[in-house]
């Protein structure tokens, strides 16, 4: 007597994955990774919420202040820029590049509505740090709840 035995036509895929994903180990585990997600690059950001604000500080190392511009529309803040790279000399032969120059836009939907005339921000360090304060509607206010 034969059992049934369920088809799969894929069979084990993660298994199969590995394979291909060492076998291209093999061949090009020598040569320089590339990341080409983004053909770019953008800030990593920290979004935190306080009772009074919402903070979203920005890692811009290398980039100038004139180089920036932030603006607020509704609830999205968006932050655009341009790192510029130093002129590169003709008798310099590169080995190695990681670092990222050229345009980006970040765009933060803000999870509460924000005073916009009130956004206040500050550069230091290669950080900008943007403080946005929240509208009395969007600040929590407390319910007291009454014991029986």
């Amino acid at each position: 007597m034969m059992a049934l035995v369920k088809w799969t036509p894929f069979g084990d895929l993660p298994v199969f994955r590995r394979e291909v994903e060492r076998l291209f180990d093999r061949f090009l585990g020598e040569m320089p990774r590339l990341d080409l997600s983004g053909m770019g690059w953008a800030p990593h950001l920290d979004v935190t919420e306080t009772k009074e604000s919402l903070v979203i500080k920005a890692e811009l190392p290398g980039l100038d202040v004139k180089d920036l511009d932030i603006t607020i529309s509704g609830n999205t803040l968006t932050l655009k820029g341009e790192k510029r790279q130093a002129k590169e000399e003709k008798d310099e032969h590169h080995h190695l590049i990681e670092r990222s120059y050229g345009a980006f836009t970040r765009t933060v939907e803000l999870p509460a509505p924000v005073a916009a005339d009130k956004v206040k921000a500050a550069f230091k360090n290669g950080v900008l740090t943007v403080t946005l304060p929240k509208t009395e509607e969007a600040k929590r206010k407390p319910i007291s709840i009454e014991v029986e």
